[in-house]
């Protein structure tokens, strides 16, 4: 299957390795920048794969059967409706976009042309995650009653200086955007996906630099009748101290943490005969970075579902869900009061200005 890769920056790394250890056709890379593109081919060895500026030419030429975007997020939905065009299966690095008409653009241009959208959404193959979700599927925990989500990170000016899009709203949106929606994708797919009404609070209390939100707080109220919090943050100080999610239940909790998700660090069901330290044991990793080992499941995953037909586990419609609850909670924030799901529009741009400083 023939492979390219729009975009060489900070996540390029992880779907660089992950199309190598699929023993895909990796024929283009693309990026705008044409020193960063071949920093990562010298550091790769990727001697044989052709360099593009232009990812139209590289389509037009290269005719690649899955493509993968890691660009700067403002630019998701141009370059994604320009390859659907061109009859290429899709990883959308997260968010899939910055807008819900954009990610319903996407996803029934995908669905006329007959082609595999997949977000980026690498934790949900976490072993911590996928062994929490299994005892979520088979009904271990009972009847949910609330779930927490967790991101207490930290981000310095150094961070944004080496990028100039992050942090504003026409390319990128604030920390809940960027840093905190893995986690946010994570609790809305455990806690049954459905929404009602969320409340939140968002400022910008250390990054004045900045367009949009370093801090979040919201209260995610589900279909089902469980209740979310979310808690994300790029203030802590002085480093990331961890990404964590609890889920609560009548009858089991259970507790992913460590940097990023990746360690059970709490599981407790009572109707399983399992030795609760050996599952702690058995489903937790020691990743080297918050990326975890999430983008070769993913990869496999993608090329398994354009294979055989089916839909890819985190599919463009699952893409759309965390980017709405995002959305819902900037629009809550701004507006001071509850919001109803599902939204029928809303974009990072219409919080143009919410955090100018005098």
């Amino acid at each position: 299957m023939k492979y390219a890769l729009i975009g060489c920056g900070r996540i390029s790394p992880n779907h660089i390795e992950a199309a190598k250890n699929s023993s895909l056709d990796f024929v283009a890379i693309c990026d705008i920048d044409s020193k960063m593109m071949n920093e990562k081919a010298t550091k790769f060895n990727l001697d044989n794969i052709r360099q593009y500026i232009d990812y139209r030419e590289m389509l037009r030429k290269e005719k690649p059967e899955l493509v993968a975007i890691a660009t700067e997020s403002g630019k998701h939905a141009a370059i994604a409706l320009d390859c659907i065009d061109a009859n290429c299966n899709l990883i959308i690095e997260k968010p899939i976009t910055l807008s819900i008409s954009d990610a319903d653009q996407i996803i029934e241009a995908a669905k006329k042309k007959g082609v595999k959208i997949c977000a980026n959404h690498q934790n949900r193959f976490n072993k911590s995650i996928q062994k929490i979700r299994s005892a979520v599927e088979d009904g271990h925990f009972g009847r949910m009653l609330h779930g927490a989500a967790h991101i207490r990170w930290n981000r310095e000016k150094e961070y944004y200086e080496q990028a100039p899009w992050r942090g504003t709203w026409a390319q990128d949106g604030g920390c809940l955007m960027n840093q905190c929606i893995h986690n946010i994708d994570l609790l809305r797919w455990m806690m049954g996906d459905e929404v009602d009404e969320v409340m939140a609070y968002t400022d910008q209390l250390k990054h004045p630099y900045l367009e949009a939100e370093d801090i979040g707080l919201a209260l995610v109220k589900f279909h089902n009748g469980a209740y979310g919090i979310i808690e994300g943050t790029t203030n802590v100080y002085p480093q990331n101290l961890e990404e964590t999610i609890y889920l609560f239940g009548e009858k089991g909790t259970a507790k992913a943490g460590g940097h990023s998700v990746n360690i059970i660090e709490e599981w407790h069901f009572g109707d399983e005969d399992n030795d609760s330290e050996q599952i702690k044991r058995q489903f937790s990793e020691d990743p080297p970075n918050i990326y975890g080992f999430g983008h070769t499941p993913l990869y496999a995953d993608m090329i398994d579902a354009i294979q055989s037909g089916r839909e890819p586990l985190v599919n463009g419609e699952a893409g759309k869900r965390a980017l709405e609850l995002v959305l819902a909670i900037y629009k809550s924030a701004a507006e001071g009061h509850p919001v109803k799901l599902p939204l029928k529009e809303c974009s990072t741009m219409d919080f143009l200005g919410r955090f100018e400083h005098e």
